[in-house]
């Protein structure tokens, strides 16, 4: 891995205030409507391609930093005649603020994160996807072939691409046995020795804890909180503070400060273990046994006004395939959403199917629960849950 691919899996989670704020302006209207259950997409009704043409000789795509590389754009553009022409974004929240009015008439896909999906899908500026147009799909993991964060009320607006979950990466030397619970995290035990992300979403691992340590506040979904177990989220953050040595930005934060020892616990992602561990540091990480954990994955979303469809359901197929996921999985340290990608992983990175995850059950992906943008609307028929704006207010005052 460069530096440079270290820096975007950073840029995942340094979200600007500013960037999400545009991105927020997208989904105003869904704030103070129906429940989510009554919810419709603007874009549900629209008929998806029954067939790929032939390619407009163009493609443009709004995409995380060293999703669009040489290695797989080169044979793809050879193979099809679709050139790719990338616009990079350092933010989910600038991912939405780009794909306004269904991409201007300007870009075709985007390869949005869970904590956008649902920004774009209700704000119209995508649209269903023809799930028999990409042969691959049915290799992917049942889990992410019709998630709640692309896929509403079996209508496809998106094709799953690589994930991740959110772990609890820890010193062997000071921890002898993986915690079972992320606890530790809140413990003044380790006061000034723990770090997590500086990320807005970081509400939903402390709203997973509560769910278990405090089973009366009622919560069922960390994305889903109302007003008190927001507030109680939020307290505990708060207090948790203290705790910590750095709010990380980029996975180079995090590396720098579990080789120079200033901390011993924190949430992390699989890059970050994999790289220590090559670097002969004393690590681990585990999905902890008592809560699970949450983790990101993110889709292709097509442009509800894409000017290069043929080109864009081409890249979408071309992405899917078991080689071309595995090139991405270890170029950026991720998981693959095909399920055949695995063995081909390794040939490339030798334990990188492992040591990414992606040798595991459904079983084990069933603990996790992947980020989905909060809403007013929960499923329970009310607007009685704390929208993304708030989360992002809440979360300048916790680290502030």
């Amino acid at each position: 891995m460069s530096h440079r691919v270290i820096n975007s899996l950073g840029k995942r989670v340094a979200v600007t205030l500013s960037a999400i704020s545009i991105g927020m302006l997208g989904i105003a209207t869904i704030t103070s409507g129906a429940g989510a259950s009554g919810l419709t997409a603007p874009t549900a009704g629209m008929k998806p391609a029954s067939a790929v043409g032939k390619g407009e000789g163009s493609l443009n795509l709004i995409a995380w930093e060293g999703y669009v590389q040489p290695q797989w754009v080169k044979p793809f553009t050879k193979a099809t005649g679709c050139v790719v022409h990338p616009k990079y974004a350092g933010s989910s929240g600038e991912m939405v603020s780009l794909m306004a009015n269904g991409g201007g008439g300007q870009y075709d896909l985007v390869s949005a994160s869970g904590d956008a999906d649902l920004r774009l899908i209700y704000g119209g500026d995508v649209k269903p996807v023809n799930m028999s147009l990409i042969p691959s799909w049915k290799q992917f993991r049942p889990f992410l072939q019709a998630p709640s964060f692309n896929t509403i009320k079996g209508v496809h607006f998106g094709v799953s691409l690589q994930f991740g979950p959110n772990v609890l990466l820890y010193s062997t030397k000071t921890f002898k046995k993986a915690p079972t619970s992320w606890s530790v995290l809140y413990s003044s035990k380790y006061k000034g020795k723990l770090t997590v992300p500086n990320n807005p979403i970081q509400i939903a691992d402390a709203a997973l804890y509560l769910e278990k340590s405090q089973p009366s506040l009622g919560i069922t979904d960390p994305y889903e909180l109302t007003q008190t177990q927001f507030n109680a989220t939020v307290n505990l953050l708060k207090s948790q503070k203290p705790l910590i040595a750095k709010y990380w930005n980029l996975a180079s934060d995090e590396i720098n400060l579990f080789q120079s020892k200033t901390v011993v616990a924190g949430a992390a992602w699989p890059y970050q273990t994999i790289t220590l561990q090559s670097n002969k540091a004393a690590v681990a990480d585990t999905i902890p046994s008592v809560e699970g954990a949450t983790g990101w994955a993110d889709s292709w979303l097509l442009a509800t006004h894409a000017p290069h469809p043929n080109c864009a359901y081409k890249w979408m197929a071309w992405a899917s395939t078991p080689q071309v996921q595995a090139e991405q999985a270890v170029y950026f340290g991720e998981t693959p959403a095909n399920s055949l990608a695995c063995p081909l992983m390794n040939k490339l990175q030798a334990g990188s199917c492992a040591g990414y995850h992606a040798d595991q059950p459904d079983s084990y992906f069933k603990t996790i629960k992947f980020w989905k943008t909060p809403l007013a609307q929960c499923g329970n028929g009310k607007s009685d849950c704390v929208p993304y704006s708030q989360w992002t207010s809440a979360w300048t005052t916790i680290t502030g």
